[in-house]
């Protein structure tokens, strides 16, 4: 049995399959389709031609820990999902996130609240994304990553599978200031590799495989080891401006 809150707006041939909740001042474009068990919280838009695979959670408010140093969200926006999208199976895309158009969620991923995401940017299987994060066009983000809070993934950026970022520089001591990498347009990174805080890498740089990157990569310069450091100049015919 399906529940439509009677103030939401369905475009033409919305094909909902069984247990679909859709929840007040939401917007759903034509030829949606949503699979089993989906849950369209308020004030979401979905545009056309898109397609929500089963158990998947759209617009979910965040909820924090009492003793969480984020605080309390307030004032957050409406949640925006683009022509063309394919949300797979039981994913969670959180209140305020805005995915651009043509983008493909994995199955199981997560995307937090307040993040934004370009138009034909891949988030891979299982994926991870904390709150606030920027993420540019055409980015593909590979099998389980984990994309932290506060950073910002410019255009044409590739992260393999299981890259790990980080955001906390003193790990829950006073004084953490949650600020993510920085990660360059046509930027690569390679499997298993770690990102600290703050840290930019720059554009049409590499990161070599299960390298923990510690300070700035300079543009086009390829980086491997733990810690990670410059091993050469990327290839002329590598670079994304040529």
């Amino acid at each position: 049995m399906n529940f439509i809150d009677e103030s939401a707006k369905i475009g033409k041939n919305f094909k909902p399959s069984h247990n679909v909740v859709i929840l007040g001042n939401v917007r759903i474009g034509n030829n949606v389709q949503v699979g089993n068990n989906i849950v369209i919280y308020a004030n979401v838009r979905v545009g056309d031609d898109v397609q929500i695979q089963d158990n998947s959670v759209i617009g979910k408010l965040p909820k924090t820990s009492v003793i969480s140093s984020l605080g309390k969200r307030k004032n957050i926006s409406f949640t925006e999902i683009g022509d063309k999208v394919t949300i797979g199976t039981s994913c969670t895309i959180y209140a305020g996130t805005k995915i651009g158009k043509n983008c493909f969620v994995g199955d199981l991923a997560s995307i937090r609240e307040g993040c934004v995401i370009g138009d034909s940017t891949i988030v891979g299987r299982a994926v991870t994304m904390e709150c606030n994060t920027k993420v540019g066009r055409c980015v593909k983000i590979q099998t389980a990553s984990h994309i932290t809070g506060n950073m910002v993934i410019e255009d044409y950026v590739f992260l393999g599978p299981e890259v790990a970022t980080m955001n906390d520089k003193y790990m829950g001591r006073a004084g953490s200031s949650f600020k993510g990498p920085t990660i360059k347009k046509g930027a690569r990174i390679g499997g298993n590799a770690t990102i600290l805080p703050g840290v930019v890498i720059g554009e049409d740089a590499v990161v070599g495989a299960g390298s923990v990157v510690t300070k700035d990569v300079p543009p086009s310069t390829i980086v491997v080891g733990v810690p990670a450091k410059a091993l050469k100049t990327v290839p002329k015919e590598h670079l994304l401006r040529k």
